[in-house]
């Protein structure tokens, strides 16, 4: 019994610590400028060297339509967390909701993803930043 319940144990451990590798999106700020938005992206990630870095994030509708992607060219060891923008973005009017993903070479597409409610001025991990 007791080792069943040692393999059980090092199992979770195991699927815990290859999600442990995920990026972090720490925050992330929208501003609208006319009819384009600017995202800037503050990402947090272990990366290790060119095999192992956040090499991109993007922003989503919550039909899947990717809106703009944010591609990272090299790894940012010495730099963490870090911030990136994207700009002349175009949301579509009668988008209500959209989300901000990450991706690292590794883990690909990390399961963590900001929720960003474009009729409120802030949320967890965003905030919104609207022209006068």
């Amino acid at each position: 019994m007791y080792g069943r319940l040692g393999l059980i144990a090092l199992g979770l451990l195991l699927a815990t610590t290859v999600r442990a590798g995920d990026v972090e999106i720490v925050m992330v700020v929208l501003s609208k400028q006319s009819d384009k938005w600017v995202c800037e992206t503050t990402l947090r990630h272990d990366d290790r060297g060119w095999d192992h870095y956040a090499d991109a994030w993007r922003v989503v509708t919550s039909a899947g339509e990717i809106l703009g992607t944010r591609t990272l060219y090299h790894p940012h060891v010495d730099e963490q967390p870090f911030t990136r923008s994207l700009r002349d973005i175009t949301i579509p009017a009668d988008t209500k909701m959209v989300f901000i993903e990450a991706h690292d070479k590794i883990h690909g597409w990390s399961a963590t993803r900001v929720e960003v409610d474009l009729t409120k001025k802030a949320g967890k991990r965003y905030r919104i930043n609207t022209s006068p």
